[in-house]
């Protein structure tokens, strides 16, 4: 069964063409408005005598600096640029819909004030905090190690919330919840621990600002049901269409970003969509 498609096109363009109430569940991970270029460069290592890093052991290791893929993050106005998309996608939703909107500390608090005037406060659901702990450390203030997710729907009562698919997490003092509890573990709150993609995972794609595949199926896998279309119009390498296939969903993928589209098609493969909006 064919499920999904992947888009090459401009965002704003290509949500204009899709008819009202068409998708079940929105996941978005824009540019956060950091205004200079995000960038990654893939680096492999060789044991090597005279290369140029140590790692464990003493043992020297050569690198070689291999395909850099980037995105501008640089916006004169970051809520001109983010506001028609949001715009259009509170449209395409179905009224039992949600949109999750992924940013950081540089615009939350515009996107948040612009998501209420949009969708309207009672559509608010959760402000969810994306915890993790690798990267630098800043010498001069608390290091920034968490992003924002806004959770609004379509409508503030009919919404779906799927509460037995959640991921349960262990227990931080299982002896205090007792046996039976802590076997079980706990339902997550709305501080979301979770890891970034690691450099040496098989999941890493060598794509800046590429969000872990776990972080995505709790979303999909609790908002969405089986044979939903779920949309990510900033698809980046394509981590929500992965997630939305492994469980049963349909999904639609677009990014203007040639990279970033081959290695969607090259990860979960190029789907002509059935039964999609066209």
């Amino acid at each position: 069964m064919r499920v999904g498609k992947i888009v090459l096109a401009e965002n704003l363009r290509y949500l204009r063409t899709l008819p009202d109430a068409c998708v079940d569940l929105i996941y978005i991970d824009p540019p956060f408005g950091v205004n200079k270029k995000r960038a990654h460069t893939h680096v492999s290592t060789d044991q090597d005598k005279r290369g140029d890093r140590v790692g464990f052991g003493g043992k020297r290791y050569k690198t070689t600096k291999g395909q850099t893929l980037w995105f501008d993050d640089s916006f004169a106005d970051y809520l001109k640029f983010i506001s028609p998309r949001l715009r259009e996608a509170r449209r395409i939703l179905k009224k039992h819909g949600s949109i999750f909107v992924h940013v950081d500390h540089h615009q939350a608090h515009y996107v948040r004030i612009k998501l209420d005037e949009l969708f309207g406060p009672a559509c608010y659901k959760n402000e969810i905090i994306w915890a993790y702990d690798f990267g630098g450390r800043s010498k001069t203030r608390w290091p920034a190690k968490h992003d924002t997710i806004f959770w609004y729907s379509k409508d503030p009562d009919t919404y779906t919330f799927n509460r037995a698919a959640i991921d349960r997490i262990p227990y931080m003092a299982p002896g205090l919840a007792g046996e039976e509890k802590a076997k079980l573990g706990k339902v997550p709150t709305d501080v979301w621990w979770m890891t970034i993609v690691p450099t040496n995972s098989r999941e890493r794609t060598g794509y800046p600002t590429q969000k872990p595949l776990k972080l995505l199926k709790r979303i999909v896998a609790v908002h969405s049901n089986k044979g939903d279309i779920v949309l990510d119009f900033f698809c980046g390498t394509g981590t929500t269409g992965e997630a939305a296939a492994k469980l049963g969903r349909k999904f639609i993928l677009v990014d203007s970003n040639q990279a970033a589209i081959k290695i969607c098609r090259k990860r979960i493969g190029d789907f002509k969509a059935i039964g999609l909006p066209e």
